[in-house]
């Protein structure tokens, strides 16, 4: 048992105090504790206090202090929980405090995870080319539930998600001069997939897109030609055709087309 000597205010945080206690005749400083908990636990000078009251106190504080941290923390942005839990282990505060913490935000309501992977949706979907597959892998990893994230995900629905995918295929379409229009949509499929859009919205995007034009697939043509011509023009005849074709329909160019382009070079 000890006695609080003396309480002094903090110089850089009017918010916290030092306690001063007196141990074998000589005062020392003991901790430092936010105003909240000195009045919780109604700490002055002259009261007599244990180790084990001691440890509640700082443990209080610990919180307090902890909490003041996430409250810092979500005035950047909305934060899942986990996000919460996992930065306040970032911040070294003790495994003991941590649920107490979460407790305070949730009843506070500074955290809502259910309102948060809705937030999240509606700005992926504003602001990138990703589909709800895409997104839902990133709510998982932020310890969103199974029951939030199906709610969330119908703030993306299967027009928007058609709508962006379709910007997306186009933009790049005009940008593929060199490429033809049956490997350009077998490659933008696989692109698409992997920015988490279902089978059903690419195929409607794959058939919504403009058909390229026999002119534009010709020109398209004849750039990857001059390509496979300077690889391959060490070979004459019968290989030369054979390696010519095979090239170029593997880049997905109609056999008629491959056959002018080659009759062309003859000539």
């Amino acid at each position: 048992m000890v006695v609080i000597s003396k309480i002094t205010t903090q110089k850089n945080n009017e918010e916290r105090f030092n306690i001063f206690i007196t141990r074998g005749g000589k005062e020392e400083f003991a901790f430092g504790v936010d105003q909240d908990v000195l009045i919780k636990f109604g700490l002055r000078k002259g009261l007599e206090i244990d180790e084990q009251e001691i440890h509640e106190v700082l443990f209080e504080d610990e919180i307090k202090k902890a909490v003041n941290l996430a409250v810092q923390f979500l005035s950047y942005r909305m934060r899942s929980e986990k996000e919460v839990r996992d930065y306040l282990q970032k911040k070294e505060i003790s495994e003991e405090a941590v649920p107490q913490v979460i407790e305070k935000l949730l009843y506070y309501n500074y955290l809502d995870d259910l309102e948060f992977a809705k937030a999240f949706v509606r700005t992926r979907k504003r602001t990138t080319v990703k589909g709800p597959y895409l997104i839902r892998q990133e709510l998982i990893e932020k310890g969103i539930s199974e029951d939030n994230l199906v709610k969330a995900l119908k703030e993306y629905s299967f027009e928007e998600q058609v709508d962006n995918a379709f910007q997306f295929a186009e933009k790049k379409q005009k940008q593929a001069s060199k490429t033809s229009a049956s490997a350009f949509k077998q490659k933008m499929n696989g692109t698409l997939r992997g920015k988490g859009f279902s089978g059903e919205v690419i195929e409607i995007v794959l058939n919504e897109l403009p058909e390229q034009d026999e002119n534009e697939e010709w020109e398209a043509l004849k750039k990857q030609g001059i390509k496979a011509h300077n690889r391959y023009k060490k070979y004459t005849g019968f290989e030369y055709e054979r390696r010519m074709k095979q090239y170029l329909y593997g880049k997905g160019f109609p056999f008629p087309l491959i056959e002018r382009f080659l009759n062309e070079e003859e000539e």
